[in-house]
């Protein structure tokens, strides 16, 4: 069996047209859950690229081996799906940027890699002064359809199977970049839907709301912008979810034109989402935990699954890795904590009790973890720079970005921060996550209950052990020698 990894970058599932969103049209999205299983609850183990990768590719949770950051990728001497894939004789074909892997790992889990020039926007049309600088909202993109950085990427993903002669299974593998911020696409994406049309956004006060939402409102200035400005941003991330739904059509027409369709797995994911406007934020942030950060669409259609089942129960975006390893026949040489999918791909339902994690920020004692730091960075980083206002919080208020931890079932969230910034929420009678409801006395039983679990998660996952055993005894003295000769 081949497989395809579709997997755009920032994308919300609530913002799919397939999960409910009234407005966003996503037609290829439609068919792929039609013809295959939609998880209706799948959540991300981080809120930031990296770290939400390296837990995908290894089913460990980021506190497992230390892949909480940007800069902390997989290395040599660690598992991945790729990696075992690779051994075991498939062709692992990568089109994309990278946010997973050390450099010197890629000849050990890839055999071909590529990443197209180019990008996706237009200009910053703000000025410096200008409240709207640093919100990402960007001119659209000047060229055609076929002339973005990702669609380039998904082209050259097509020329790999037209050109594909069965020598050995695949794995292709598309992390793009859309529809990440600065939030711009080609026309007619770009300005595809108008601002009124949408649904309110959430709130930018609410109930317990963690400070490091008002601190982002004022490092961004973001307090400054006008309502229909935040609208604007959400409406053009719609359209950038439907430019990359478009490539995903041009996709899955290149896979029935091969043939390929019926011997090929296509899973459809992000790894974590964006909050776009929602209150009066945008972009994500390490230890933002609600529902725009971690639910995130996973779609998968194999040969023989149940077509249009729906899988309501909560998943982790991980099990990834278990589901593609038993699907390709092979067995995990190394402890994780991913469940396989196979029996919900074939029309089985999830686990209603399963909770899913996910965790996020840094410690005061880690100063080498922080954005902001420019030693760390090979472009320049002045207030003209769209992450200056980013960096500079985290330098200047490293609290608002401590550690997080959430634990998340059908009904209840609660998040429990470093910093003494809890939440909990009924998911039942709140969904959108506008009251905080921690220290309430009528839910104290359900908060002692969340925080049992998750102690006991941190238990059972604290660490792992190795497969492979070292002998206790002495090695050999390398060098014959007695003393005085």
């Amino acid at each position: 069996m081949n497989f395809i990894f579709f997997f755009p970058d920032e994308m919300r599932a609530e913002s799919v047209s397939c999960y409910g969103h009234p407005l966003v049209k996503m037609p290829n999205y439609d068919r792929l859950a039609a013809e295959g299983v939609r998880f209706d609850q799948c959540h991300v183990q981080h809120p930031v690229c990296s770290p939400s990768r390296c837990s995908l590719m290894t089913g460990w949770y980021p506190h497992v081996a230390g892949h909480r950051t940007l800069w902390h990728l997989l290395r040599p001497h660690e598992p991945s799906l790729f990696r075992y894939l690779k051994e075991a004789g498939y062709h692992i074909e990568w089109h994309g940027k990278n946010d997973l892997y050390a450099i010197n790992y890629f000849p050990l889990a890839v055999d071909h890699w590529d990443a197209s020039e180019g990008s996706h926007m237009g200009p910053n049309p703000y000025s410096l002064d200008d409240p709207a600088y640093y919100s990402f909202l960007f001119e659209p993109f000047s060229g055609g359809l076929y002339e973005t950085r990702d669609m380039r990427i998904v082209q050259d993903g097509i020329e790999f199977l037209r050109s594909y002669k069965g020598e050995k299974p695949f794995f292709l593998y598309f992390p793009l970049s859309m529809p990440h911020p600065p939030y711009a696409a080609p026309q007619p994406f770009h300005d595809m839907y108008d601002p009124d049309d949408l649904p309110p956004l959430r709130p930018a006060e609410g109930k317990g709301r963690p400070n490091f939402h008002q601190l982002i409102r004022q490092y961004r200035r973001l307090d400054q912008l006008p309502e229909q400005l935040l609208r604007k941003i959400q409406a053009v991330y719609l359209g950038m979810n439907s430019y990359v739904d478009w490539m995903l059509g041009e996709l899955l027409n290149a896979l029935d034109e091969t043939g390929l369709a019926e011997e090929t797995t296509i899973i459809v994911s992000s790894d974590h989402g964006d909050w776009a406007g929602d209150y009066g934020l945008v972009e994500k942030w390490p230890g933002a935990l609600d529902d725009t950060m971690t639910r995130v669409p996973l779609i998968i259609r194999m040969p023989g699954n149940k077509a249009g089942h729906v899988v309501h129960e909560p998943v982790e975006l991980f099990d990834v890795m278990a589901t593609v390893l038993e699907l390709a026949g092979i067995q995990a040489r190394h402890t994780h904590f991913a469940r396989s999918l196979v029996p919900q791909l074939k029309g089985a339902p999830g686990d209603p009790k399963r909770a899913v994690f996910c965790e996020g920020g840094y410690d005061l004692h880690e100063p080498h973890c922080f954005e902001g730091r420019w030693d760390k960075y090979d472009i320049p980083r002045t207030p003209a720079h769209i992450y200056w206002p980013k960096g500079l919080q985290q330098q200047e208020h490293p609290e608002s970005v401590c550690r997080a931890t959430m634990i998340r079932t059908l009904e209840y969230k609660l998040v429990r921060r470093s910093n003494g910034q809890h939440e909990l929420y009924d998911l039942r009678t709140d969904p959108r996550e506008l009251v905080n409801v921690y220290g309430e006395a009528t839910y104290r039983s359900i908060q002692e209950e969340l925080e049992s679990r998750l102690l006991d998660w941190y238990i059972h996952t604290s660490d792992v052990v190795p497969f492979d055993e070292d002998p206790r005894g002495l090695p050999p003295y390398p060098i014959p020698h007695r003393m005085g000769t």
